[in-house]
């Protein structure tokens, strides 16, 4: 009866180890095709090997325009590093108030147009802007954020999946 127990609680941590294992594993991310603000067509893949941050924004968003400094001066520290930014626009943003806002605000990272909205979709239905989502090397979403991404919490986690080989 003694060793029935043990057996029970060894089988009991082990499930609960993998359940925890399990449930802190990255979830890859969703194949996308982007339509580049240039007109160029990309895909998820074509970021893996790199940090990437994707982040679903528009040019009506307060908080989006606000959040935009921070992004380029993220992607100008870490960009020599293997680190990306790409800025997806919603659905309901017109293109070329797109456009004179890249241009304008001179953003340095690559901006893509959902024009029908199906990369929001693709992502989880991307509703609240600014949605973000971290990438690491091998494609899979380590951290999402629904409003501004916490700077320093952010370059904490970039340094830390640009570390990792």
């Amino acid at each position: 009866m003694k060793r029935l127990f043990s057996i029970m609680g060894f089988l009991a941590l082990f499930g609960v180890a993998a359940a925890t294992y399990f449930s802190l594993r990255p979830d890859a991310a969703p194949q996308s095709n982007f339509v580049m603000l240039d007109g160029s067509q990309k895909t998820t893949q074509s970021w893996n090997g790199n940090v990437t941050l994707v982040n679903f924004w528009a040019t009506s968003c307060t908080t989006c325009v606000a959040e935009m400094p921070m992004l380029v001066s993220t992607y100008n520290k870490y960009q020599a590093k293997g680190y990306r930014t790409v800025a997806v626009a919603m659905e309901y943003d017109p293109p070329a108030y797109v456009l004179n806002f890249v241009k304008t605000r001179q953003l340095p990272f690559e901006v893509a147009l959902d024009n029908t909205g199906q990369v929001a979709r693709d992502w989880g239905n991307i509703t609240i802007t600014p949605t973000t989502f971290l990438l690491n090397r091998r494609g899979e979403i380590v951290k999402q954020y629904v409003g501004a991404p916490n700077e320093k919490e952010l370059h904490t986690l970039i340094e830390k999946l640009l570390a990792e080989s």
